[in-house]
């Protein structure tokens, strides 16, 4: 028995790498840690357009943090040092370890990434593909078909 997928139709021919990436898309979604935002920048003639991702992680440096880049997924982990010297009553403020995969599609460069007040942000560009168009000759009908 096959599965039918959105992406089966057969005029689709090729996007089997696009239903992956949906599937490794809902498996890294889980998890609420640490909270982000997602905006977009708008470009000018200048500047193309900008994707930012500010990710909220108080109580990190950027010794804690590693942003990489591996096989179109931005992956940022955190891992906070333990604080043993201090005694704390109350701690409200989490500092536990995470990671938060973003798929990113063909097109899309890491620009550049920064911590600023707490919010770690990292900017995506957009490269626009060059449009074409090219015309497929027709063949002679060959003999024995």
């Amino acid at each position: 028995m096959t599965r039918m997928t959105m992406l089966s139709n057969p005029l689709l021919l090729g996007f089997e790498e696009i239903e992956r990436m949906i599937e490794r898309a809902g498996k890294s979604a889980g998890g609420g840690y640490p909270p982000y935002n997602i905006e977009r920048i708008a470009g000018d003639r200048s500047r193309p357009e900008v994707l930012r991702i500010t990710l909220a992680v108080a109580g990190f440096t950027r010794e804690d943090l590693d942003v990489t880049l591996e096989d179109r997924q931005l992956i940022v982990r955190g891992k906070a040092q333990d604080d043993t010297e201090r005694d704390y009553l109350y701690r409200g403020i989490a500092a536990r370890q995470f990671s938060k995969t973003f798929l990113l599609a063909d097109g899309i460069e890491v620009q550049a990434a920064d911590l600023q007040n707490g919010l770690l942000s990292i900017d995506l560009v957009r490269h626009e593909p060059e449009r074409f168009v090219r015309k497929i000759e027709i063949g002679l009908e060959k003999k024995g078909r």
